[in-house]
């Protein structure tokens, strides 16, 4: 490739603002400047596979009315899609704590619902699942579902097609590997694993963008949230936090990842009761 060639596809600082500002619009993504040569790499296939000729084409399709669909593709590129089965362990002991608790009203016909807000490749719903199998095995037959989703359409196919290759079960002991999973292996591909039924009927994986309207009608018992609004701006974690109380049961947890906080969480309505563990206040 030419030098004038590499610099025709370079992101320029009027392209980039668009689309930081639309990609901040659409997901509340917030993308600071010094990150643009790693937008520039993320994006450029997109150019590639659109015919374009530089980011300035590429914003105005973004901007234009027929660029809506771009948009679900340019946010998709943009997300950091890492995740890890068990991540974050003390999380599922007080998640498989909560659910002793919750047994004998779930075996005289209760229900517990969990969800997995920014799923990413599915680990975190499936370890959920897993974790509850294992405190207590019963709950196959019990009224428990968690649901999970994600604003990126590839990694919800990904996670509703519940096919791991190796190099993502790290986490998983072998006996739970064993227990859990099926190899399923295509001729001359990484060695995968399948998730067991037991498994992906306890789980449904949706489409969600978290700054649009949400569908679910019921409240939740456990709200898995983490690394997620390390990406959002202090204005769009604001407007996050009521939504997530209300989602949840008076007696829910939201579980937040290792680097996020609610800055004054009583303001919010909740109290911290363990590590980047919240539960809506009492009264």
């Amino acid at each position: 490739m030419s030098v004038g060639a590499q610099q025709s596809n370079a992101l320029d600082p009027e392209s980039f603002k668009a689309i930081a500002e639309l990609a901040y619009q659409e997901s509340g993504l917030t993308l600071a400047q010094e990150k643009s040569s790693m937008i520039q790499s993320r994006l450029r296939h997109r150019l590639r596979d659109l015919g374009l000729p530089n980011f300035a084409a590429y914003s105005s399709l973004l901007q234009s009315d027929r660029g809506h669909e771009e948009r679900r593709h340019l946010i998709s590129a943009l997300t950091t899609n890492v995740s890890h089965f068990f991540r974050e362990k003390h999380h599922y002991d007080t998640l498989t704590e909560e659910l002793v608790k919750r047994l004998p009203a779930l075996r005289e016909g209760g229900q517990m619902r969990i969800w997995s807000a920014g799923c990413s490749n599915g680990q975190e719903a499936l370890s959920a699942a897993i974790a509850l199998l294992e405190a207590s095995p019963e709950i196959a037959t019990l009224n428990l579902k968690i649901l999970g989703t994600d604003i990126d359409p590839a990694v919800v196919q990904f996670a509703r097609a519940g096919i791991y290759p190796e190099r993502l079960m790290g986490g998983v002991p072998k006996p739970l590997i064993d227990k859990y999973f099926t190899e399923a292996t295509p001729d001359g591909s990484e060695r995968s694993f399948a998730a067991k039924p037991v498994l992906t009927q306890m789980i449904q994986f949706n489409e969600l963008n978290l700054l649009a309207r949400w569908p679910m009608s019921k409240r939740f018992d456990i709200i898995f949230c983490r690394n997620v609004v390390i990406y959002f701006d202090l204005q769009t974690q604001t407007k996050l936090w009521p939504r997530m109380k209300d989602a949840l049961a008076p007696d829910g947890i939201l579980f937040l990842g290792h680097s996020e906080r609610i800055a004054d969480p009583a303001s919010f309505g909740f109290d911290c009761t363990g590590p980047t563990t919240y539960r809506p206040r009492v009264g």
